[in-house]
């Protein structure tokens, strides 16, 4: 990583959208750091984690999404979001 990345060295629940239950799923599906989170983008880590939780919404990959460009979901762009919706309604 480099030396401007924010996510770097931190805890995932430093992370925007990152509480603790979020951070349990992570850790169940193998995602333990940012770093961890970063390597594996969003939209796999929703696919791993809607394969333990078939709750996980649209608004957890948003959160997951947030969490990695380190911002709250609802301030995400409007096309990503629009993106990450399309992804959803494929893979839900």
């Amino acid at each position: 990583m480099n030396e401007n990345n924010p996510i770097e060295n931190t805890e995932l629940t430093s992370l925007p959208n990152i509480g603790k239950e979020m951070k349990k799923q992570l850790n169940a599906i193998g995602i333990n750091t940012p770093e961890d989170l970063l390597e594996t983008g969003s939209k796999e880590a929703w696919l791993r984690i809607r394969a333990i939780d078939a709750s996980a919404c649209y608004n957890r990959l948003c959160g997951l999404e947030g969490a990695i460009q380190g911002i709250r979901w609802h301030y995400l762009d409007d096309n990503l979001k629009k993106e990450l919706k399309a992804f959803y309604e494929a893979n839900r």
